[in-house]
């Protein structure tokens, strides 16, 4: 197939139906399942994904789980319901405030962002994101931490890899908190696990293992973030949710995938990264995508560092007998009588 600005367009028609089939022939699968619980997150991948569990298994089988904290921006809760009213299913909201604060995930991370700046405080509001220059510079990715104190003094300082580590482990904390409640509740219920990651995260590595990676089911993983808009139309997705920004919704001061992560609009993001995938040349992605060869083999270099950082979440954790066993005797293995 020749490369295009289109290449990754598909038929949401096709693709409904396909993933509608899926799911049902998983629920039906071993272990039988009674139904599917969706953590909704008021953002566009769970809305379709709810969406998709409706038509494969029907509403009465289906459970939304909305499931804010204390820094969680009001208005996922409030768009969660809108797309969850929508479909007709069942659901429940579960405050995971106390959750996080048992692991004194926000104290602790907290007490970082003291030592970078001394005055933050309750009323103040933090996010971290990367540089946004990725086609026009060769730069690192690197942290930034963003901290507003609500009065219009916006203060910014880059991380060092320890207290980088320090606010994304507190931040993996909610993510794994979700994993958790819809486990819980799922499992009560019989319900199998949707996820919600959709192949551009996936590539990337823009997920949580044992988070919203921890699932029983990924059903719109081969599938662009553009392609879950195109999908979010075909299913007539409340528009609010359509048109939202999509965001981590994980810190206190909003910020967008983009600015979070990928650096990169998705309308470019995802042919680009189609052409990294599939090893089409810098030369012809750029010349289709009416970009400088450089800027293409920027990107690249980008996709690359973030696919290989984050292969760990790929895949199952190593053990002897998968991973080691080539590199060893396996008659030394053998157990002695």
């Amino acid at each position: 197939m020749k490369f295009s600005k289109n290449i990754i367009k598909t038929d949401p028609e096709y693709e409904a139906g396909l993933v509608q089939d899926f799911l049902a022939a998983q629920v039906k699968g071993i272990p039988k399942r009674d139904g599917i619980i969706v953590g909704v997150s008021g953002g566009v991948d769970s809305a379709v994904v709810a969406a998709l569990a409706v038509r494969a298994v029907g509403k009465e089988n289906v459970m939304g789980m909305i499931l804010p904290e204390k820094e969680s921006n009001p208005i996922s809760a409030e768009y969660a319901l809108k797309a969850i009213n929508k479909l007709g299913i069942r659901h429940l909201k579960v405050d995971l405030t106390a959750n996080v604060a048992s692991f004194k995930a926000y104290e602790n991370r907290d007490k970082v962002i003291k030592e970078i700046f001394p005055d933050y405080g309750p009323n103040h509001k933090f996010n971290i994101h990367l540089p946004q220059n990725l086609l026009d510079v060769d730069r690192y990715n690197y942290y930034t931490l963003r901290v507003d104190d609500g009065k219009g003094n916006v203060q910014e300082k880059r991380l060092t890899k320890k207290q980088l580590l320090a606010i994304t482990a507190a931040a993996n904390v909610k993510i794994r908190s979700r994993m958790i409640a819809l486990y819980y509740w799922g499992e009560q219920y019989n319900y199998m696990v949707a996820g919600t990651t959709n192949k551009t995260e996936f590539i990337l590595g823009d997920y949580c293992k044992y988070g919203d990676g921890g699932t029983d089911v990924e059903c719109v993983s081969h599938l662009y973030k553009m392609n879950i808009y195109e999908l979010a139309e075909y299913l007539d997705v409340p528009v609010e949710i359509r048109e939202r920004t999509p965001s981590p919704d994980t810190f206190s001061l909003p910020v967008s995938d983009i600015d979070f992560y990928f650096c990169l609009p998705f309308h470019l993001l995802d042919p680009l990264l189609y052409a990294w995938e599939y090893g089409i040349s810098a030369f012809e992605a750029a010349k289709v995508l009416d970009l400088s060869e450089e800027q293409v083999k920027r990107a690249f270099r980008d996709f690359q560092s973030k696919h290989t950082s984050t292969e760990h979440i790929r895949v199952l954790p190593g053990s002897i007998e998968r991973d080691w066993i080539k590199y060893t005797d396996r008659k030394a293995l053998k157990p002695t009588v």
